[in-house]
């Protein structure tokens, strides 16, 4: 008998050489495999197969990220088991989604770090990124996005924070480290650590950057920045301040001669620049602190400059538009107006106040918080006194918010084949209103197809008045003539006969749940657009007929953190004014991030007390994301684990599209009988409410 199990024979050179070379000449930057093999040769086969699954799997992402992996694959195979491993190569692959391939080789590289970390008490970012985030964001004037990265740092918009927390003796104690670090990164841009109109970081720092000292200098400069950030978190927010220290502990004697200057109410940047010299003068390297972050100061300060740029423009344009004077003009500093006289977005913009539209309100936050001034009203403590652990703090996080102010509806995973595994709580969504279109539409549609809609009516019609014959039954309209014949054979043969001889007509109960899930990315703009909404006013109309229960959704939303469904019409809604005005008001808007949707929709469609399901997706193309990420064969799997999580939960998909390469990716996501394309967008009306009849059959 031939054993089916994998060989454990190792991998000999050549084969290892052959493997590699397949992995990794993936691009034109194909890098040699040419002495890699010798580093692998000793290893068990189990673990040459992983090295060579995960090469593989990062050269899709990187052709030298996956070289890379492959050069320490030996390295970090003997100082890490399986589980270890993989969480180290999806490590690497995460920062090179957010950070590039540079800071993911890097990761690499520090496998020894990485493995000294590993204890039963580490913390990986993934499981405190969606609390950090809306604890961020609740302490931020502008959106600060979060990161996994090699080290804690921040270029003024982006907070990154290490891919593992381990320097703690327990699991709690790494989660507020987590907190800490991201605390006080959000205070290096909120109290000015890049520096402000007073303050120059750039000429503070100019005698050591391009010296030999330069690490020393960033050092040091952090750890006196440390003392100040921590210094004005407690002002602020005393109970944040508290736990800070509790996670800190003793300050360093190196730093105890700076600690009254640097913890005045009054300290800046310009106090810890001015006693930088004094700590660069004798031998010693900064002491370390477990909360102190690093620092890459030309990164940030570009990235500051620039969001200045951006914010000015963003203003003068609204300026200018609101005062009508084109696009010429410039801006003075915003400035706010004093505390109890603020009203709604209203600045002052060169002695003028201005109530600024949503966009504006939002460039002038960040350019007055980069600028070092903030109003009043922005971050104020609930009061004087200690912090009190006996009190709750869940408030301090606040949620990340959509524009309009709302935390997410709902998070989601998306499935990564290249990884095959889910990145956990990769998408926010967010349930939006439709809004209210023009009535005439629909009345003007109804209008045009009285015949049609008379039709589809009495073909529902006759799907809801399906009878059926129930057979030996106790009474009925009916002889049962199979159950009289048995009755008969029965009796002959001395076995008493039922007396169930007859066949009674009922009516058959429908039990039947649809969701219809529309497209609205910006590619239906136009004759796609009014097809759908077309054939979702005869679909209505006709399902009223029928008595099933039946929703409408659709569906936009711009990267993973914006995903939108838009309701048009619930369950629990009839065919109201309102529902037909929402379905005049479908209108094209970004991508079509799918997966997403159809993890959202199925929820709300298991929540429905029927036994049978229906998902049919009306859309124009393949899913689509801003990036090159979820464009192609990304998007494509991520959708077909969606729709097949859906038909293990119960839940039958069909998908209704007007792309006429839709062939192409249609069968790979659906199934080869789950799917139409229609090649001429005007037969979309009639067609799908054929495809509902017989899917409801």
């Amino acid at each position: 008998m031939i054993s089916s199990a994998p060989s454990s024979r190792r991998l000999s050179n050549s084969e290892l050489q052959t493997r590699l070379d397949q992995a990794l000449f993936a691009s034109p930057s194909y890098r040699s495999a040419r002495g890699l093999p010798a580093t692998l040769e000793a290893l068990p086969r189990s673990r040459q197969e992983q090295v060579l699954h995960w090469a593989a799997v990062s050269a899709e992402a990187s052709t030298e990220l996956g070289y890379q992996l492959a050069a320490r694959g030996a390295a970090a195979a003997a100082l890490l088991d399986h589980a270890a491993f993989e969480d180290w190569a999806l490590a690497a692959l995460e920062i090179c989604d957010v950070q590039g391939v540079a800071a993911a080789v890097r990761l690499l590289h520090a496998v020894d770090s990485f493995a000294a970390g590993r204890s039963g008490h580490g913390i990986v970012y993934s499981e405190v990124e969606a609390r950090l985030t809306r604890f961020v964001q609740g302490l931020s004037g502008r959106p600060l996005v979060l990161a996994p990265g090699a080290r804690a740092w921040t270029d003024s918009e982006t907070i990154t924070l290490p891919t593992r927390v381990d320097a703690q003796e327990d699991s709690a104690a790494n989660r507020r480290l987590y907190k800490v670090l991201a605390a006080m990164l959000w205070a290096q841009t909120r109290y000015g650590g890049f520096g402000s109109a007073t303050v120059d970081l750039a000429a503070g720092l100019a005698p050591w950057l391009e010296s030999p000292l330069r690490e020393r200098a960033l050092g040091w400069l952090m750890a006196l920045e440390s003392v100040r950030l921590e210094a004005q978190i407690a002002l602020e927010l005393p109970g944040l301040g508290a736990e800070i220290a509790a996670a800190r502990g003793p300050w360093p004697p190196a730093l105890q001669p700076w600690l009254a200057r640097l913890s005045a109410p009054g300290a800046t940047l310009a106090d810890s620049l001015a006693l930088l010299p004094g700590c660069l003068a004798g031998d010693g390297d900064a002491p370390p602190l477990p909360h102190a972050p690093a620092m890459d100061p030309e990164a940030a300060l570009e990235r500051r400059a620039g969001r200045i740029v951006g914010d000015l423009e963003v203003l003068r344009r609204a300026v200018n538009t609101m005062k009508g004077s084109g696009e010429g003009g410039e801006l003075g500093r915003p400035t706010t107006r004093p505390e109890g006289q603020a009203k709604g977005g209203e600045v002052c913009l060169d002695g003028e106040s201005l109530d600024l539209p949503a966009e504006a309100q939002a460039a002038a936050l960040s350019l007055l918080q980069d600028l070092g001034e903030l109003p009043p009203e922005y971050l104020r403590p609930a009061g004087a006194g200690p912090w009190r652990p006996e009190e709750s703090d869940e408030t301090a996080s606040a949620p990340v918010v959509a524009e309009d102010g709302r935390p997410p509806d709902a998070r989601y995973d998306e499935w990564d084949y290249r990884r095959k595994a889910y990145r956990r709580d990769w998408c926010q969504l967010y349930e939006m209103d439709c809004g209210a279109g023009d009535l005439d539409f629909v009345n003007a549609v109804k209008s045009r197809h009285r015949g049609l809609i008379r039709q589809l009516r009495r073909r529902f019609e006759a799907l809801r008045s399906e009878d059926r014959m129930l057979g030996r039954q106790s009474e009925g309209e009916e002889i049962d003539l199979d159950a009289a014949v048995d009755a008969i054979a029965d009796r002959k043969s001395g076995v008493e006969p039922s007396t169930n001889l007859f066949r009674r007509r009922v009516r058959n109960q429908r039990s039947l749940a649809a969701m219809f899930m529309v497209d609205m990315s910006g590619s239906t703009k136009g004759w796609v657009n009014d097809a759908e909404r077309e054939a979702l006013v005869l679909l209505c109309e006709a399902l009223e007929a029928l008595g099933d229960a039946y929703a409408i959704y659709g569906f936009s939303g711009m990267t993973r953190r914006r995903c939108e469904i838009y309701r048009i019409k619930r369950f629990n809604e009839g065919y109201s004014p309102e529902v037909r005005e929402r379905i005049a008001a479908i209108a094209a808007k970004d991508y079509t991030r799918m997966g997403v949707a159809v993890r959202h929709l199925t929820q709300l469609l298991l929540a429905q007390p029927a036994q049978h399901r229906l998902l049919v997706t009306l859309s124009d193309g393949r899913p689509d994301d801003y990036g090159d990420e979820y464009r192609g064969h990304y998007g494509v799997e991520d959708t077909r684990r969606a729709l097949q999580e859906a038909h293990r939960a119960g839940v039958r998909s069909f998908c209704i599209t007007i792309d006429r390469h839709g062939a192409d990716y249609l069968a790979h996501m659906y199934g080869s009988a789950r799917y139409t394309v229609l090649d001429d967008v005007r037969q979309l009306p009639v067609k799908i409410a054929d495809i509902y009849q017989r899917l409801a059959s």
